[in-house]
């Protein structure tokens, strides 16, 4: 298994409250946040929780947002590698409107999205320097 790979930053403007943050398998954003494609998914699994085995490689559950609008994101994951086949380098980061139910919310959108909604921000994962 990969070593982790850690996300960190900051997104504002949001309503305060949980909002779905996943790795989508395109870093297309020609139409916005809708040309980023579905989660990124090498391995053909349903959508989960983090701390789920059967899951999106992007699934990396939910940031939570102040009464500022400010969520400050510090992920830790071993399914988003940098380098290799599975890379996220050239992919998208995207945050929904709503909460992510990991999988677990029953909605028919819970087992593909988490049912979490519009999507708000989403950014194409780079190197710098």
């Amino acid at each position: 298994m990969a070593s982790p790979t850690t996300v960190t930053g900051s997104v504002s403007g949001l309503k305060p409250g949980l909002h779905g943050f996943h790795v989508h398998a395109l870093g297309d954003t020609t139409n916005g946040c809708m040309s980023t494609g579905p989660h990124y998914n090498p391995a053909g699994k349903e959508h989960g929780a983090p701390e789920d085995d059967n899951r999106h490689a992007g699934d990396l559950g939910n940031v939570t947002a102040g009464a500022d609008g400010v969520a400050n994101i510090h992920v830790t994951d071993s399914q988003i590698p940098l380098t290799g086949p599975n890379s996220i380098i050239g992919r998208a980061v995207v945050v929904h409107a709503d909460p992510d139910d990991l999988g677990k919310g029953g909605h028919e959108l819970s087992k593909s999205t988490g049912n979490a909604g519009g999507r708000i921000a989403c950014g194409i994962i780079g190197l710098q320097g």
